[in-house]
């Protein structure tokens, strides 16, 4: 998949020490992409724009809290 004309974003929680932190992309049609932002050349996570709405409502609900 051509992820060329990706907009990535970073977490506004991330801090510029180069820690732990993913960028996902959202204006790419019909995908959500996903990857880790200290190897933004590195494989990528792809989802269905409702699989992404899902696992951010599980975050948000504390589905994923260990």
């Amino acid at each position: 998949m051509d992820l060329s004309a990706a907009v990535w974003q970073k977490s506004s929680r991330s801090s510029g020490n180069g820690g732990q932190c993913v960028e996902v992309a959202v204006n790419l049609p019909g995908i959500v992409a996903v990857r880790d932002s200290k190897d933004p050349d590195g494989p990528k996570l792809l989802f269905a724009p409702a699989e992404w709405q899902a696992f951010i409502g599980g975050v948000k609900s504390g589905e994923f809290d260990l």
